[in-house]
């Protein structure tokens, strides 16, 4: 089969990465958007159509050995109602195209205070709404019987990364990093996968899918901050401010505010990540590529901020 590849959500963080670190290993990559011809990454094969129109989907993954389904409804918008017929339709596309599913997974799936460090087979108990929604898709992809691959990583960064933590709740996008408000709990680890490592480890991934399981779930590590303190201190190194200042997010007010902002009420429920620490062990990634693309993370912040606009002169 050709090395053809469909990727809904091009457009997207996650979607946008991986399409570039697979047309830098030679596959050609076709996406599929609701407008012609986006700005993403050079070399896509754009197809217009919705990923909520099963015909659309079908048409755009014909003669593809891969579809990478990393497409998310807009601003957490009807997660609920759209993410999961969002779904059936790849893998409906799949079965119609003989292609592999791969899924961006995320560590919503657990819960948080009873795991510590998670494996792929650790137990799937999700305690928001988000995660239960996580867990039906794996679970749907498993049953259909069709080949997968689902990587699952820690929250997202990176200078195209859509919607995160870093951007929307830690420092200013288009100001100089002064100060960096931390949403952890002190002493509390956390995970952080950056973008571009994660699009590329799903190219080696898919590159290497003939020593794949054919339901293959692995975890990405990432840069693991081990107090909840040290990707602030990165980041004011990237933005070189060493002695930049830290504060707490008020947690308190954000329940205010979340009547009027959806995007509120999804990172208010997502706070037990961060007064609970969950490790991704990625020791069966290591096992089948040997190594785990690792950006430095200070290196990977300083992309980071200057695609936001974060960096003073000096530091760009």
């Amino acid at each position: 089969m050709a090395r053809l590849v469909l990727i809904l959500g091009a457009t997207g963080g996650v979607g946008g990465e991986t399409a570039r670190a697979l047309i830098a290993h030679g596959w050609q990559v076709r996406g599929l958007a609701r407008q012609a011809q986006p700005r993403c990454a050079e070399g896509i094969d754009w197809r217009v159509g919705d990923a909520l129109d099963r015909g659309a989907v079908a048409a755009a993954a014909e003669g593809a050995a891969v579809i990478v389904h990393a497409v998310n409804p807009p601003g957490y918008r009807d997660w609920d109602r759209l993410v999961l017929p969002m779904l059936d339709n790849s893998l409906a596309a799949a079965r119609a195209s003989g292609a592999r599913l791969a899924l961006p997974g995320t560590i919503y799936n657990y819960d948080p205070a009873e795991t510590p460090v998670a494996r792929e087979e650790s137990p799937q108990r999700p305690t928001t709404r988000k995660g239960a929604i996580r867990v039906e898709m794996e679970r749907r992809i498993a049953a259909s019987g069709q080949p997968a691959l689902i990587l699952r990583a820690g929250d997202f960064f990176g200078p195209r990364a859509g919607n995160n933590w870093l951007s929307q709740g830690m420092v200013k996008p288009g100001r100089p990093v002064r100060a960096v408000t931390v949403p952890g709990r002190r002493g509390v680890g956390h995970a952080w996968a950056y973008l571009p490592d994660v699009g590329e480890t799903f190219a080696q991934l898919l590159d290497a899918a003939d020593r794949l399981p054919r339901f293959a779930r692995f975890h990405f590590a990432g840069h693991w901050d081990v107090d909840g303190a040290g990707f602030a201190r990165a980041t004011g190194e990237a933005a070189a401010n060493p002695d930049v200042a830290t504060r707490r997010l008020p947690w308190a007010l954000l329940p205010l505010i979340a009547p009027f902002n959806a995007t509120m009420r999804e990172l208010i429920e997502m706070r037990p990540f961060w007064t609970h620490p969950v490790r991704l062990d990625n020791r069966a990634l290591i096992d089948v590529l040997g190594d785990e693309p690792l950006t430095p993370l200070v290196t990977a912040l300083r992309t980071t901020l200057r695609a936001l606009g974060c960096l003073d002169p000096a530091a760009a």
